[in-house]
Parts: structure tokens; sequence; C-alpha cells
């Protein structure tokens, strides 16, 4: 059984948001930081209509564009991942510097783990500078099983 404190998590996720859209001059509405908590409750990602669902017992007029909006917002501040191949989104846990995405996704349990992957993004870069290629945005997303999960299938 796990003994990670997730609450922890949520807590450190809303402090950070507040410190950083402080210091950018940028408003986190309540709405926006429902939406942000909404996709703290676990480390799985969530998908925009899923959050509609849980945000209409606290904003009965939320419609799609409401979420979308949020999400957008919580974007472009580097609060939250967009998972491209889940459609779908995470809480990010080092929004306090610009970072490239490594995404692992395990395809057991949905947990979403972000690395900072540094010899796998240079890699990368290095390829992509080889090619003359001009990047715009790097994110890598990997499916497999996260470790306790890998552990569960060993030990079954």
């Amino acid at each position: 059984m796990s003994t990670h404190d997730h609450r922890g998590c949520v807590d450190r996720a809303l402090r950070v948001a507040e410190q950083l859209c402080a210091q950018r001059e940028v408003r986190l509405t309540p709405i926006r930081r429902k939406v942000l908590e909404l996709i703290w409750e676990s480390h799985r990602a969530v998908k925009a209509y899923d959050l509609l669902d849980k945000i209409k017992p606290f904003e009965q007029a939320a419609k799609p564009a409401t979420v979308y909006r949020a999400l957008e917002f919580l974007m472009e501040q580097s609060l939250i991942h967009r998972v491209e191949s889940l459609n779908a989104f995470i809480g990010c846990n080092c929004s306090e510097r610009r970072h490239e995405q490594l995404l692992l996704i395990c395809e057991h349990c949905g947990n979403v783990e972000e690395r900072p992957g540094a010899e796998v993004m240079a890699a990368v870069a290095s390829e992509v500078e080889q090619a003359g290629f001009i990047l715009h945005r790097k994110a890598i997303e990997i499916h497999g099983l996260c470790a306790h999960c890998a552990q569960d299938v060993a030990d079954a």
C-alpha cells in the first residue's frame, strides 16, 4: 500500500500557482484555481469533459468553453501539461522553471510521472539540430508500466 501524501502535492501545486501568478501579475481566478485543484486530485491525466463534470457542483454555469479557457491559461502559465497521446491534462510539478516534458504514462494504473530526462532531451536536441529542424516544442511521452505496477505484475 502506498504511503504517498497526495494532499501535499495538491497544496504545493496551489501554493506555487498563487505565487507564480502574483509574480507574473496574472489572475488565478477561482475557476482557474478549481480546475488546477481538480487536475491535481491524482497523478492521472484528466480529460477536459471530465473536468467539466467535476466542476459543475462548484460552478453550475460552467460550460466547455469555461474549462477550456482555464486549461489554456494554466498551460500558458506552465502550471499544467497536455498529455497529447491521451488528449488529457496533468499538473506540472516544476512550474517554477522552464523545462521540457518527458512523461512516463502507466497503462495499468493511469499515473503520469513527469521526469527531467536531461540526457534524453539533449540527445533529441542534437538529432533535431543535425536535421536542421526548427523546434517549437518538445515533449516525449512513453507508455508502459510504472515501477509499482511492474512489481505487482512480477509478484503475480
